[in-house]
């Protein structure tokens, strides 16, 4: 059964569709025009996958941490197009997905969250099945919790945009990164398909959102201190 993802908690749009022959993924550079454009590459997608919006069964979405407005972006259309089709919702962790998208076994994910700040969380592989070693929070670059063994890749913006203070804090912890990597579609999906099988997708009006974050920006005196 074709399940659809997609994700605009980043600067990128993605979307994913499994099919007979596995899943079809794309991803374009967005930057504020996630909302302008999600709809006319979903038209797009479907075509090339030879479906309809009729065909599909569920919808997974990128439910955060990200950027406030990509997130909601993402609910926002989850929920219109899943009430149109009376289909179930699933939410993915943004982080789960970078990490299922790096091929490790272990993995820590640290994305950058403006503000001197970075969305942080670390996953190890076992038996297939990702385990969250760190749960996901929010914390200032040089105070990432740190796990208890080595071996581990760094992946996420925040890597790009803090790398020297968290390779300093990980130090022999860390045997890599990877800057440029994002969440993608088809990680999402990848992560949502057992547990549409297992029947945990949600109705539409409970899609939430995992912001980490209240507060959206520095006051003028908060950005002088930093």
């Amino acid at each position: 059964m074709p399940y659809l993802a997609l994700d605009t908690s980043t600067e990128y749009l993605s979307l994913a569709i499994n099919t007979a022959r596995g899943i079809v993924a794309r991803d374009w550079p967005a930057e504020q025009k996630h909302a302008e454009m999600i709809l006319p590459a979903l038209a797009t997608l479907l075509q090339e996958c030879q479906l309809s919006m009729k065909d599909i069964e569920g919808v997974a979405f990128g439910n955060g941490p990200g950027s406030f407005t990509g997130l909601r972006i993402a609910a926002g259309i989850t929920q219109g197009l899943a009430f149109a089709r009376n289909i179930p919702v699933l939410g993915v962790s943004t982080l789960a997905a970078l990490a299922e998208g790096c091929h490790a076994r272990q993995v820590y994910v640290c994305l950058d969250a403006r503000m001197n700040q970075v969305y942080c969380a670390a996953y190890r592989k076992e038996a297939d099945v990702w385990q969250t070693i760190i749960e996901p929070c929010l914390s200032d670059p040089d105070s990432i919790p740190l796990p208890d063994d080595n071996n581990w890749l760094g992946t996420g913006s925040g890597f790009a945009a803090y790398g020297e203070t968290l390779k300093q804090r990980l130090g022999t912890q860390l045997n890599g990164t990877n800057t440029e990597h994002f969440p993608h579609a088809k990680d999402i999906l990848t992560l949502a398909l057992p547990g549409f099988a297992a029947g945990k997708g949600s109705p539409a009006a409970q899609a939430e959102l995992v912001y980490l974050r209240n507060k959206v920006a520095l006051k003028t005196h908060e950005r002088i201190k930093k």
